[in-house]
């Protein structure tokens, strides 16, 4: 059964940091794109980071260079380091795997992030 669980959110200050912790069941990273979405209240869903089976990274302009996405496949897992975090990135977070850009798999329960003084 594919799974895949998020977590590390939480409520931090503005200019904050957390790392979000997305585990995944099976074979699901094995030579799969991996991504970060998160939807905001009222938005539509988004993708904000994504990383090729070979490493390479691209990012949503809204957290490009406060953002960073890395893979460790032995561990089956998948991270999102978030810094300067800004208000505007209150959402949930979710991981999924990407093909032909599209998001694969039903949605997890996410990771709530929310970044507020």
């Amino acid at each position: 059964q594919v799974q895949l669980v998020e977590s590390g959110g939480g409520l931090v200050q503005p200019g904050g940091s957390l790392r979000l912790s997305c585990a995944a069941s099976g074979s699901i990273l094995s030579g799969n794109d991996m991504g970060w979405y998160r939807q905001a209240p009222e938005k539509q869903r988004e993708l904000v980071a994504r990383i090729t089976s070979g490493g390479s990274t691209d990012y949503a302009d809204s957290v490009k260079g406060r953002f960073t996405i890395s893979r460790d496949n032995a561990k089956k897992m998948v991270y999102l380091q978030m810094n300067s975090l800004k208000p505007e990135d209150t959402a949930v977070y979710y991981c999924n795997r990407i093909l032909r850009g599209f998001p694969v798999y039903t949605w997890g329960q996410g990771t709530q992030v929310t970044v507020a003084s």
